[in-house]
């Protein structure tokens, strides 16, 4: 079982920063593999970037959205991920949902979200 809580979310200016963490509680497998998604008002829930655990840090994907502007990475130490977001736009207004999926059980584990609101 894995635990996320998400943190870091608020109301930013457009061109701004905002970082995000998730805590996460219980033991990540090598086979995981860590992600951010969002969710903006009436749309689906995207997947924004994602790490494979086994990679250290060494392979990140992203979306085309938010390649350049989005850096995600881990703490093994503090067992906490990170989606550093910058010159962020109106068009990354939505909730944040950090998440595990471990893919030997089929299983997802999700935070309960955090909302990034930018304004003009």
């Amino acid at each position: 079982q894995v635990h996320l809580v998400e943190s870091g979310g608020g109301l930013v200016q457009s061109g701004g920063s905002l970082r995000l963490s998730c805590a996460m509680s219980g033991i990540i497998f090598k086979g995981d593999v860590m992600g951010w998604y969002r969710q903006a008002p009436g749309k689906q829930r995207e997947l924004v970037a994602s790490m494979p655990t086994i990679s250290n840090g060494a392979r990140t994907d992203y979306s085309d959205s938010v390649k350049g502007r989005f850096t995600m990475s881990r703490d093994i130490a503090k067992n906490t991920m990170y989606l550093q977001m910058n010159n962020l736009n109106p068009e990354d207004t939505a909730v944040y949902y950090c998440n595990v999926e471990r893919r030997t059980l089929g299983r997802q584990y999700w935070g309960q979200g955090t909302q990034v609101t930018v304004s003009p």
